[in-house]
């Protein structure tokens, strides 16, 4: 009852460190995932990249169009940059065809030194040098004000560039071209310090802009872009959302809050947005899936107005030299063009990602439940099996749950951290099992031990009981078996056999030699003379009786290697290596290595023994005639090796002697 008491309390023990262990992991893990450390954003970017790619269904809006100055064009009209006169009247060319808003993904903040103008300025500051120009209109020679006229005419949606690492010393006076109406409260766009802007004129002619700030992830991968940004205490609109709101005639649109999160309110449309302004791009495969044209092409009326009437249209350059290439999930050269595309698709789509406010809240909440379900688990169940179904059910729940929310309602609920905590905590649990199951077992295994040896002495004590003369041959035997096999091994011999667990098990083993001398009769084993011939042959069948008796033993346990190896010394133990022993008449190497050793090591303490047939013999006699028996009686080997450790087998002696018994190595 007290031991039954003792081990409950020792399991409860543990089971309470163990809950203890995973509490503190699980407060550990909630903390990081509340402040996204780096280590948990990644995880997050790892599992949101995944989606991704699993639900990429490669449409795209068919609402919007690219017009490229792509490699082709620069080759086949000139190299970049162009003069403005050419991008106006590709704007112009454009315009005929009545789209529905132009957005420029171009910025031009320096005067365009082709000009008439600044060419006549240049050469009268470096060679005093008057250049006139004859049958030009006044409006061709400045291709500034050419372009800005175009761009008035045309209303296209210009480009501007945020700084957040510098600022203006005379910031230029910005127009907003779109009211954007704080109405949750909950907006902190970025704050920029400085923004770069077309030349003067340009930036007059145009009435809408945007500006063109991305921003990739600590991995290089682009996932959200700003959207908003404040500057001067007043909010800007990305180029992309600028062009959308002019294509349908927006001037003012409202942030505004529901259960998600922030969102833009742009009459019918709701465009989702993070707390400081970005928003999570829905890139559904790699770059050029837009219908693309080619700048060349529309300057040489080579495309269908189809493409252009009534489109919402993005104009700039995917040329590789420009340097305007992101790495998205889908592709390491995404064209920046055909960012502003891919987020118009989402808005039209209606697929845009949708990142919770509540997101980092509610992860770590799921932590919480995690690690309490996980705790239970490990202080209710003693079974592994409902521990593993338990964490696999939890596993693909959380997984499961994520994929629903993010291809039915387009929102981003990372189940990662509460993911890999249910898979750490059963890891732990797990290996804190098998040790107190190996620690069981070995405990186990000990007592096992314990009682086989316990069992070897008993039988060894019935074989004595029968020929008590023996004294402790035994214990001297298994001793000389155990030094000469060490010192085979150590000498380079028989190392296929001599393992540490073989050697170990012959020492154990050795003891069960002579068991069968238990079947022979008392007039035969205690007889104090010569042993008759039909006497010797009975005496003989103590092998055959002793190994029979091991073997049908182990027959149940075949895995039972003591056993075995004990059957093989009782039934070897007295070949011959010239085959002249018996019971079998084995010879040479045919004799397992276990005989052979316990062959030489019972005759050497036969010899130097008492028995009621004869005196002890010396040690040295005892060696002679050991040497004597070397390639008839005994492997030569084990001959050599037994005199290489004389001092050994002489010490051992003199450890293990009987009472009334002393080795003389001098007579």
């Amino acid at each position: 009852m007290e031991a039954k008491f003792e081990n409950l309390f020792r399991n409860s023990t543990s089971k309470w460190w163990q809950f203890t262990v995973v509490l503190f992991i699980t407060l550990f893990w909630c903390i990081g995932s509340y402040t996204q450390s780096a280590l948990f954003k990644k995880a997050d970017n790892f599992f949101y990249d995944f989606l991704l790619q699993i639900t990429a269904t490669g449409n795209v809006s068919s609402q919007v169009t690219i017009i490229d100055i792509d490699e082709t064009s620069l080759s086949s009209v000139g190299q970049w940059p162009w003069p403005r006169y050419l991008l106006a009247n590709l704007v112009k060319e454009l315009s005929v065809n009545q789209p529905a808003a132009m957005g420029l993904d171009i910025l031009f903040p320096e005067p365009d030194r082709s000009s008439l103008k600044n060419i006549q300025r240049q050469f009268r500051k470096d060679f005093v040098l008057n250049l006139g120009f004859t049958g030009i209109p006044p409006e061709m020679q400045d291709n500034d004000l050419f372009l800005a006229h175009i761009f008035r005419q045309s209303d296209i949606v210009g480009a501007r560039y945020f700084y957040f690492d510098h600022f203006n010393k005379k910031p230029p006076p910005l127009r907003v071209a779109f009211d954007v109406i704080d109405k949750s409260g909950r907006l902190n766009a970025n704050q920029a310090e400085g923004v770069l802007t077309n030349t003067p004129q340009i930036e007059k002619a145009l009435k809408y802009t945007g500006f063109l700030n991305n921003k990739s992830d600590i991995d290089g991968l682009l996932r959200s872009t700003p959207i908003l940004i404040s500057f001067k205490d007043q909010i800007f609109t990305n180029l992309s959302l600028s062009t959308f709101l002019k294509a349908h005639q927006i001037k003012e649109v409202e942030i505004l809050k529901n259960f998600f999160g922030l969102y833009i309110k742009a009459d019918k449309y709701k465009i989702p947005i993070t707390r400081d302004g970005y928003i999570h791009i829905r890139f559904t495969g790699p770059g050029r899936a837009h219908k693309v044209i080619g700048a060349a092409d529309i300057l040489n009326q080579n495309y269908s107005p189809a493409d252009i009437q009534g489109k919402i249209l993005f104009i700039g350059s995917s040329a590789i030299g420009l340097n305007d290439i992101h790495h998205t999930v889908f592709d390491p050269g995404y064209p920046g063009l055909e960012i502003h595309a891919a987020i118009l698709s989402s808005i039209y789509e209606n697929c845009q990602v949708i990142k919770p406010i509540w997101f980092n809240a509610f992860i770590s909440g799921v932590c919480i439940f995690t690690g309490i379900l996980m705790m239970l688990l490990l202080f209710f169940s003693s079974s592994p099996i409902v521990l593993l179904t338990g964490t696999v059910v939890w596993g693909s729940l959380l997984l499961i749950s994520s994929l629903l929310c993010f291809i039915k309602l387009s929102v981003f609920v990372s189940p990662v951290s509460p993911f890999i905590l249910t898979v750490f905590t059963f890891v732990f649990a797990s290996f804190v099992r098998f040790t107190a199951a190996r620690k069981a077992s070995f405990g186990w295994f000990k007592m096992l031990a314990q009682a086989q040896q316990i069992t070897i002495e008993a039988i060894v004590s019935l074989v004595e009981t029968r020929d008590p003369e023996t004294g402790q041959h035994i214990v001297r035997t298994q001793n000389y078996a155990r030094a000469l096999a060490v010192h085979l091994k150590e000498s380079g011999f028989f190392l296929d056999i001599l393992t540490d667990d073989y050697i170990e098990t012959l020492y154990r083993a050795s003891p069960l030699h002579d068991i069968g001398k238990v079947g022979i009769p008392d007039k035969i084993l205690l007889k104090p003379g010569t042993l008759t011939n039909e006497e010797f042959e009975i005496m003989k069948t103590h092998s055959s009786l002793g190994r029979d008796t091991l073997q049908r033993t182990a027959r149940g346990d075949h895995d039972n290697y003591f056993l075995m190896m004990g059957a093989q010394i009782a039934g070897t133990h007295h070949e011959r290596w010239d085959g002249k022993g018996y019971p079998d008449g084995l010879c040479g190497e045919m004799i397992p290595l276990c005989g052979r050793i316990m062959a030489i090591c019972d005759v050497y303490d036969a010899l130097i023994s008492e028995r009621c047939y004869k005196p002890a013999f010396s040690h040295e006699k005892a060696m002679n005639i050991i040497l004597e028996g070397r390639k008839s009686l005994f492997d030569p080997k084990l001959v050599d090796g037994f005199f290489a450790i004389e001092n050994t087998i002489i010490s051992i002696a003199a450890k293990h002697k009987d009472l009334v018994f002393e080795v003389n190595a001098g007579v």
